[in-house]
Order: structure tokens, then C-alpha cells, then sequence
């Protein structure tokens, strides 16, 4: 199960997920991205409460990552995903 909440700020719209990044809540994500909700502003994915995230849940967070949204998280787990993408953008 994954909830995303769409948090409207001044200068980004913010998706903030909780649960687990996987299945048919990849695609889901990717609904939620494609609604141009934030077409004005800046896209921000956060990550903190994510709990897991699935191998097809990595490849779209990278695919968002190159497409030049903005992901964050204070979490360990979801922090070290971050980081050890944008390692693997700068080896390609």
C-alpha cells in the first residue's frame, strides 16, 4: 500500500509518500506525475516514509531523477537510495 499526498508550496508541489513503493503503486506514482499538478512549479518526491521500494520502484524514482525532479528524505533507508543513485547518474 502507498499513500501520496500532493502538498501545493509556494515555489514546488511536493508528493510525499508513505508505505511501499511497489507493484501497481509504481504506476500510481507515475499517474500522479504525468497530472501536471506541479507544471508551474518545481517537482519535489519525498521519500522519508517510504518503508520499501521494489526494484520497478527504483527504476521510476531514477527515470524522475534524470527527468530533474527533486527527490528527499531524512529516512536512512530512503537516504542512501538517493545518494547511491545520483553515484550511479555520474557513472553513465
Amino acid at each position: 500500500m502507498l499513500k501520496i499526498t500532493v502538498r501545493n508550496e509556494a515555489t514546488s508541489t511536493r508528493l510525499v509518500l508513505e508505505g511501499r513503493l511497489s507493484g501497481p503503486w509504481v504506476n500510481e506514482l507515475d499517474q500522479c506525475v504525468r497530472r501536471g499538478e506541479h507544471a508551474t512549479t518545481s517537482l519535489v518526491v519525498d521519500l522519508t516514509d517510504v518503508t520499501f521500494i521494489a526494484p520497478e520502484g527504483e527504476a521510476a524514482l531514477m527515470r524522475l531523477w534524470r527527468q530533474g525532479v527533486s527527490l528527499r528524505s531524512t529516512g536512512c533507508f530512503t537516504s542512501s537510495l538517493i545518494e547511491e543513485m545520483a553515484r550511479e547518474d555520474h557513472r553513465d
